[in-house]
């Protein structure tokens, strides 16, 4: 299997979120597929662009909920896939020469 590259990671904890949030940080982290820490970079990053919000349920339990600015840059990257299907160069590549 492909490693997801850091957009595909960011996207795809936002579809979880959209489609089945709130929810707490482990039911991101199963859903997702993405390991603890990484996940709370990635969450940190959301959050700082606006896209995630962090809520409180009841008394201390912290819950992770796309904002309406992120459901916009999710239909926004449907539709830039549909029309530009997005493939990742490998890194390691020599540039090519012109």
């Amino acid at each position: 299997m492909m490693r997801r590259s850091k957009l595909e990671m960011y996207i795809d904890i936002l579809k979880v979120l959209a489609h089945r949030g709130p929810l707490k940080l482990t039911h991101i982290m199963y859903k997702a597929n993405v390991n603890c820490s990484v996940l709370k970079q990635y969450l940190d990053f959301l959050i700082k662009q606006s896209l995630v919000e962090e809520r409180t349920a009841g008394k201390r339990r912290v819950v992770y909920a796309i904002t309406q600015r992120g459901i916009t840059v999710l239909k926004h990257f449907r539709e830039l896939k549909q029309v530009l299907p997005i493939v990742e160069e490998p890194r390691n590549r020599m540039p090519v020469p012109y």
